[in-house]
């Protein structure tokens, strides 16, 4: 096989720079979701912790209430936003909304589907994602 025959592997798959925000959106889409379901399954073993009475909540209440466990709190935040926000955004465009006049697809192909509103959104849902992420910083270190 030459050498040369133009195969990138993953890091060709995740380029963004190929692909546009739809890639980079699709990205954190996939990634936000595994990140929440691995937060559900810790969320069940945390809240599982009240079994135990209140002196065994206490104790695993005071071991993630550390500054590490604000910081994944508030990752979890802003994946729990993009996650939301990128989705509504997802299922509004497969009802059509926004999807543009379908058109004949001439050279150089530019899909209806990916115009400025589905970019619009996807921004929307990265800075939401921030803004609440920050947010959630500020109201668990104080401020």
């Amino acid at each position: 096989m030459p050498k040369d025959d133009h195969r990138e592997g993953i890091g060709g798959m995740i380029n963004p720079r190929r692909y546009g925000i739809e890639r980079v959106a699709y990205l954190l889409m996939r990634i936000s979701g595994l990140g929440l379901l691995a937060y559900f399954i810790g969320h069940i073993y945390e809240t599982s912790n009240i079994l135990r009475g209140k002196v065994g909540w206490n104790e695993f209440m005071a071991m993630i209430s550390t500054t590490e466990g604000h910081i994944i709190m508030s990752i979890v935040i802003a994946m729990c936003v993009f996650h939301t926000v990128n989705g509504v955004r997802v299922m509004l465009g497969h009802g059509g909304v926004g999807v543009g006049t379908p058109a004949r697809p001439d050279y150089p192909y530019d899909p209806a589907s990916q115009n400025y509103r589905h970019k619009i959104g996807i921004y929307s849902a990265m800075v939401l994602a921030a803004i609440a992420m920050m947010y959630g910083i500020a109201v668990m270190f104080g401020e």
